[in-house]
């Protein structure tokens, strides 16, 4: 009997708003759903696994893969190192019916987007512009002039916001991912 090909969901929405907290809670309760791996063409920091955190590749073998349309979406970040959501697992999982997550930002949604139409987006909004600047400065891991920047790229990511066919906002990352879940079509638990 052939198996039922899964839909995609597509999780994005600004900086610091929870993208990676609400993926992993549905991951834990959910551990069937497939969550993309992107590669990356930058090293690996201390604790990553290469093919669990991210498909560390060279710059080289990037270009190889941009070429061969490999990607379902990739972007320079940061202005330095290029990330990409590969193809060909994510169609391999959807194939085999398993359930496909992908958490990734704005530009690599719309490239989604035009590439798979039927996924299912879904746009993660902090509760309010002031609590979204909150996670940011709690997070400790930017200083002033990067968060100002990732500040400037939430206003545009945040203005989106109607290119989704459904919003979630993570005012409770419990609640947030109940929600996911039922836009997910996941069976109750």
């Amino acid at each position: 009997m052939d198996q039922t090909p899964a839909r995609l969901t597509v999780l994005a929405g600004p900086t610091a708003v929870g993208k990676g907290t609400v993926s992993a809670d549905v991951r834990a309760r959910y551990p069937e759903v497939w969550l993309s791996v992107s590669a990356t063409t930058r090293s690996p920091r201390p604790g990553e696994v290469d093919g669990v955190h991210y498909l560390f590749v060279t710059p080289e073998r990037f270009d190889q893969m941009v070429a061969a349309g490999e990607f379902l979406e990739w972007a320079v970040v940061h202005g330095r190192h290029r990330y990409g959501t590969p193809r060909g697992p994510v169609l391999e999982h959807l194939r085999a019916g398993v359930p496909a997550l992908l958490e990734i930002d704005l530009a690599g949604a719309r490239q989604v987007r035009a590439a798979m139409p039927d996924a299912r987006f879904v746009f993660l909004a902090p509760p309010s512009w002031a609590e979204l600047e909150r996670r940011l400065v709690g997070r400790g891991t930017e200083d002033a002039e990067e968060r100002e920047r990732r500040l400037a790229t939430a206003r545009v990511e945040l203005a989106a916001e109607a290119e989704f066919d459904h919003t979630i906002v993570n005012d409770d990352v419990q609640r947030a991912t109940d929600e996911l879940i039922e836009v997910m079509g996941l069976t109750a638990r």
